[in-house]
């Protein structure tokens, strides 16, 4: 228990994300507000990257709204009547009520009832990186884990009844991918199902369970019933993954809703030429950027993988004589696609080596006049794994290579 403890207490990423320069939370600004800096803005964009990529590929289509709305949209929601203690106070904005966005649910319904859509065009994702603001309390705020202000990688899908089984598929398979790409190999399921006071006709969510069962058994996921654990609005499924030190965090959620179409007068044309009422599947596959960094920093203690690491490899030199070859590979690695940084100050190398350690930075090039000569470079890892005569063009294909797999492990060995 003291070392689980001790293990926890160094990976904390409140302490790490100071270290490494990634965030910082000011009193001045407000508590639960992350202000992001360069390194710790160049690790979220490359998640918001690599996931807007998977997702244009899925047939998500992206759209942005706005951070404060009419407080009557949060009337018709239901937001206003069950989650107004998470909202912020109203704001008067020339007689008329207007709140930060708490959800961006609301809003990707409006942008969905610009048109009446065929059954044919179903289903239709909407994604957004939506950043809302919910009020917690100070004493419940912790770093990037609970905060005020936060983006999530939030959707929305717009369905048909007889789709929802399919969408709940690629959703699972979408969520596994994720996970490995990352580095969590255990997920554990959970199945919430109708609670004891819900809305909408109980034949519908007896359907959408059963839908909801025969994806998780499809995608071959063992799953927990939580009886009576699902949302008003209609039954979900949970994942949580495992870190590297056997903590459960709680990610990807998946809901279904016949509720809010309902409240919104929210409907497709069937194959009829009738109108019926659509269904909505709300999903998030991180939860939030700022939770999932938080989990990241701790999983791996700070030592992200090649494709994640804010900087990638640092160049150090030996002496001034050597600066100019330094700053020609610097120049190479950077129009390569990669991330270098290059440290050609007076100090010792030993000392730039154990900055660049700190800094967790995976990869080191260290040169000197006699790798200028020969026209190798030396290579240190992090770890402290050495490996010499490294040709610059070896140097940089490698690294590209294990940043396009993903690789989670270096592919230089010593």
């Amino acid at each position: 228990m003291a070392r689980r403890r001790e293990e926890q207490e160094r990976r904390d990423h409140r302490k790490l994300g100071s270290e490494l320069d990634l965030f910082s939370i000011h009193e001045e600004i407000g508590g639960g507000l992350i202000s992001w800096h360069p390194k710790g803005a160049v690790l979220r964009f490359q998640i918001e990257t690599y996931l807007r990529g998977l997702l244009d590929d899925d047939g998500y289509q992206f759209v942005y709204t706005p951070h404060v709305a009419s407080e009557k949209l949060y009337e018709r929601s239901g937001h206003l009547e069950n989650y107004a203690d998470l909202m912020y106070g109203a704001m008067d904005i020339e007689g008329n009520p207007f709140r930060a966005k708490p959800m961006n649910c609301p809003n990707h319904i409006m942008i969905y009832k610009t048109h009446l859509h065929s059954y044919r065009e179903l289903p239709i994702r909407l994604a957004e990186f939506g950043t809302v603001y919910r009020f917690e309390k100070s004493g419940v705020l912790h770093g990037l884990l609970r905060v005020r202000g936060f983006t999530q990688d939030d959707a929305h899908i717009f369905c048909r009844m007889d789709q929802i089984q399919e969408e709940i598929t690629k959703l699972l398979r979408l969520a596994s991918r994720v996970y490995k790409d990352f580095g969590f190999a255990k997920i554990k399921s959970f199945l919430s199902t109708k609670p004891p006071q819900s809305a909408g006709d109980p034949a519908l969510w007896a359907e959408a369970e059963k839908m909801l069962r025969a994806a998780l058994d499809a995608e071959g996921f063992r799953y927990e019933v939580d009886e009576g654990g699902g949302a008003f609005y209609g039954p979900k499924i949970d994942l949580k993954i495992e870190d590297a030190i056997g903590r459960e965090w709680q990610l990807c959620t998946v809901q279904l809703d016949f509720t809010l179409p309902r409240k919104f007068d929210a409907t497709y044309r069937n194959d009829k030429g009738g109108e019926d009422q659509v269904v909505m599947i709300h999903r998030a596959i991180l939860g939030s950027f700022e939770r999932f960094v938080g989990v990241l920093i701790e999983h791996y203690a700070g030592n992200f993988p090649l494709w994640l690491a804010p900087v990638q490899v640092k160049v150090l030199t030996v002496n001034t004589e050597v600066e100019a070859a330094a700053r020609e590979l610097w120049a190479k690695l950077r129009h390569a696609g990669l991330r270098p940084a290059i440290d050609a100050g007076p100090d010792k190398v030993g000392y730039k080596v154990r900055e660049a350690t700190l800094e967790r930075i995976p990869y080191m090039v260290v040169i000197g006049p006699k790798d200028v000569a020969a026209g190798t470079l030396s290579l240190r890892l992090r770890d402290g794994t050495q490996v010499a005569a490294v040709s610059p063009e070896e140097l940089i294909e490698k690294l590209l290579l294990e940043v396009r797999e993903k690789r989670l492990t270096p592919v230089f060995k010593a």
